[in-house]
């Protein structure tokens, strides 16, 4: 723990930044598996639902600048192929 007044003051403010991204990504990583479960069983409608829903979240994320906008950017892109297959 730094003894400097700035020092240990940025090092509070890391902590809670840390746990407030920490649940930022989890609301993330709960949307894609609700999604993915939904391409699994293959219904098309719920899959579209939960993909807005998702790509809502990655991108709010993003903008948050919890993720890169390359990296919200790739992980949509991914979920979108997923979703391509198995509209088509």
């Amino acid at each position: 723990m730094a003894e400097h007044g700035p020092a240990a003051k940025r090092h509070r403010r890391s902590l809670k930044a840390r746990i407030h991204n920490r649940s930022i990504r989890s609301h993330v990583r709960t949307a894609q598996r609700s999604f993915l479960r939904a391409i699994e069983a293959k219904d098309k409608e719920l899959a579209e639902r939960r993909f807005r829903e998702v790509a809502k979240r990655i991108d709010t994320a993003a903008g948050k600048r919890v993720y890169h906008k390359n990296t919200a950017a790739r992980t949509k892109s991914r979920l979108q192929r997923k979703l391509n297959s198995l509209i088509a």
